[in-house]
């Protein structure tokens, strides 16, 4: 039998939200649990919060001042939070008629289940960790395109060479954190218990182009380091001529001295 939420309300609003790399779930005190895998908590008068360790918190049906006073406390929790998080809301309706899906930007479901809530925060959640990402990767994008054109240059100064490794390790943060730890395309452990909310998790899924946007980034991810990669060792490359010919003047220049030596000292 599933739990149900809300039952004096028709429609309320939800917030995702990505405030910062990592939520210490460990350490959550005083809050009511509703669920786990993800854990749901009660907050606020008549809301409740879904908490990501990824970073992500999304939350049903609060007031702003609820929204506030529940992300300064848990501020402690959170690793390299966002001066800005992404946030992405939405409304949600109770529609018995129509099947569950997404209608004209609102999510209708059949009921307030804590498992349908559940998965609706796996969706946004993941939404706004790919809309961050997607902005960040935009940046990396327009300032590895000048290195990508350094190619047809010949000198390229050490500070190329640290901004690009730069650039790679953010490459790899990036892939480690939406491929190793938020798992965007994986489906979320609820559904192994409640297996015929699959249909409604796979609409959601679609309508948010959660796969579409993964697959893009992975995309995008790529190029950035093969771009990276390849403009690193051409400047590898040039580093090494650049001793070599050293190497060749050092030993040109001891042979001259050698025969000064010998020519007009001998």
């Amino acid at each position: 039998m599933q739990k149900l939420l809300f039952n004096d309300r028709d429609n309320f609003k939800a917030q995702a939200l990505f405030i910062g790399k990592k939520i210490n779930l460990q350490t959550l005190e005083n809050y009511g649990c509703l669920a786990t895998m993800p854990i749901m908590i009660t907050v606020g008068e008549h809301g409740c919060a879904v908490l990501l360790s990824y970073g992500a918190v999304v939350f049903f049906n609060l007031e702003p001042k609820e929204k506030e006073a529940f992300l300064t406390k848990l501020s402690s929790q959170v690793s390299e939070a966002f001066a800005k998080p992404e946030t992405e809301e939405v409304e949600m309706h109770l529609n018995l008629i129509e099947s569950e899906r997404v209608r004209e930007g609102k999510i209708l479901l059949h009921e307030f289940s804590i498992e349908r809530l559940q998965i609706v925060a796996d969706i946004l959640a993941k939404s706004v960790v790919l809309s961050h990402y997607e902005t960040s990767l935009a940046t990396v994008f327009d300032q590895i395109e000048p290195f990508a054109a350094s190619l047809q240059r010949e000198h390229r100064s050490r500070r190329e060479s640290r901004e690009l490794l730069r650039q790679l390790g953010t490459t790899l943060l990036v892939q480690h954190k939406i491929v190793g730890r938020v798992e965007i395309i994986d489906k979320p452990e609820v559904l192994w218990e409640s297996p015929q909310l699959e249909n409604l998790y796979l609409r959601l899924e679609d309508e948010y182009e959660i796969r579409e946007r993964h697959n893009a980034l992975e995309r995008k991810l790529e190029l950035i380091s093969q771009t990276a990669q390849t403009v690193l060792e051409f400047m590898q490359h040039s580093s090494s001529q650049r001793v070599e010919w050293y190497v060749v003047i050092l030993i040109i220049g001891e042979i001259l001295l050698s025969l000064y030596d010998i020519i007009f000292k001998g």
